[in-house]
């Protein structure tokens, strides 16, 4: 008993293990200080000077400024559009999740296990082999060319509703259920009230990866959208850098570098902010009373 407690008090360092994660540290955070850097060069310092440090003047916030007025604030707009497809699609494919996991892992009905392995196979299809024929079923209803072509496929998350399905199954008690249901409270009463905070935990994560996925989008953007007012970030910023391959193009690579660190900073920020609620959510049911 003594040398267990003195083993979990004082735990074995694996070297290999300690290795392999600084390799992944510094493979996670060599982007990241590259993108800083060159983000505060300007044009030409960009070709003459080492990438991994600073070079000539510091030109972050003239670039932040020339990155904002660039094309009568363009990047503002995309910005906006951006934030639009996470907030509601990312925030309905959340919503739907959560009511769906929570109605999959509490209640049973005919054909419960024929639309588990629905989802299963949902997960296992990548998006990109759907992008085509979501367009061809878009195009026909005139969608295409509008937000709700980025918008509608956004609230599906087959991974999310299998991750809420699993976590409701073990966050909520059934008798806590069968507790609420003998004191006269409704279904809607039951789950905003007593099973929703439950859920917090898993409804944060999935909220990350659904927002991370939306804001990240391309592929879909890129077949179904044309005019520039409604292109997201990933999708302007392409746009930018596939300028100085036109003819008469401007080469802009500082912007596009620029506007690709404007770009990733809600992101980092987010997962800052939530990342208590995605830890806590990640070892619950770890402990076994």
């Amino acid at each position: 008993m003594k040398s267990t407690r003195r083993s979990l008090d004082n735990p074995r360092r694996n070297v290999l293990l300690t290795a392999l994660t600084g390799i992944v540290l510094v493979y996670s955070l060599v982007p990241l200080v590259w993108l800083f850097i060159n983000a505060s060069k300007t044009q030409a310092d960009l070709f003459t000077s080492f990438g991994l440090w600073f070079s000539g003047d510091f030109a972050l916030f003239s670039n932040i400024q020339d990155t904002l007025a660039y094309d009568e604030g363009i990047f503002g707009r995309w910005f906006l559009n951006t934030v639009l497809y996470v907030v509601v699609g990312a925030g309905g494919a959340t919503f739907l999740a959560v009511l769906g996991g929570y109605a999959l892992a509490k209640f049973s009905f005919p054909g419960k296990k024929a639309v588990f392995a629905v989802v299963i196979g949902a997960v296992a299809v990548p998006g990109t082999a759907l992008a085509v024929p979501t367009f061809l079923m878009f195009s026909e209803m005139g969608l295409t060319n509008t937000p709700w072509a980025v918008i509608i496929p956004s609230l599906i998350s087959p991974f999310g509703l299998y991750l809420m399905w699993t976590f409701a199954a073990q966050a909520i008690p059934t008798e806590l259920l069968e507790s609420a249901r003998m004191d006269g409270a409704g279904e809607f009463r039951t789950f905003f009230q007593i099973c929703l905070p439950l859920l917090g935990p898993g409804i944060v994560t999935v909220l990350l990866f659904t927002m991370v996925a939306t804001w990240n989008n391309y592929f879909l953007p890129l077949i179904m959208l044309k005019n520039p007012d409604w292109y997201p970030l990933t999708l302007g910023l392409n746009a930018w850098n596939n300028q100085a391959s036109t003819v008469g193009g401007d080469a802009i690579y500082n912007l596009v570098i620029t506007g690709a660190l404007l770009t990733i900073l809600p992101l980092i920020i987010a997962f800052l902010f939530l990342q208590r609620y995605w830890q806590s959510g990640l070892s619950a049911g770890s402990v076994k009373e």
